[in-house]
């Protein structure tokens, strides 16, 4: 019997990019991600916010603590993952995380730059740069163009 694990997601950081590296030098991190989805309650429409933990890997998450903070907007897609682990008093605790293998970032710089942009200037433009760890999808540069060129 064939499977297919695939998530494609669009929403907001929920904190700022931590990037740390592996014991091999490997980049990775864990961002948090709410997606908002409309619902209708009582005659009337509300935002409901769910909440996703998602693992970056090498130039991805690079790119992600480069160019990212709390609340830009992003599109991430991957697959998700069953964890399980032990508490110290003995009890089994799991979680779905989702494993980022592909991210866009939407919108522009104005949408909050990360630790590549310090001096707080704006870019102005509508593009996207894409990151991922997949073969069949472009690589993000490994260093960033110049301010001028930059194409967000």
């Amino acid at each position: 019997m064939a499977s297919f694990n695939r998530v494609v997601l669009v929403g907001n950081l929920t904190r700022d990019v931590e990037l740390r590296r592996t014991p091999q030098g490997t980049a990775v991190t864990d961002i948090g991600l709410a997606v908002n989805e409309r619902v209708k309650r009582n005659d009337e429409w509300v935002d409901e916010a769910n909440f996703f933990d998602i693992t970056l890997w090498g130039r991805t998450a690079e790119v992600a603590s480069e160019y990212l903070a709390k609340g830009s907007s992003v599109l991430i897609e991957g697959r998700l993952k069953y964890e399980t682990w032990s508490q110290e008093d003995g009890s089994k605790r799991s979680k779905v995380k989702v494993v980022g293998e592909r991210m866009q970032m939407l919108g522009g710089r104005s949408g909050g730059g990360g630790q590549g942009n310090p001096s707080g200037s704006q870019a102005s433009g509508s593009g996207s740069q894409v990151a991922s760890n997949s073969p069949s999808y472009q690589q993000a540069s490994s260093t960033p163009p110049p301010a001028d060129d930059v194409p967000f």
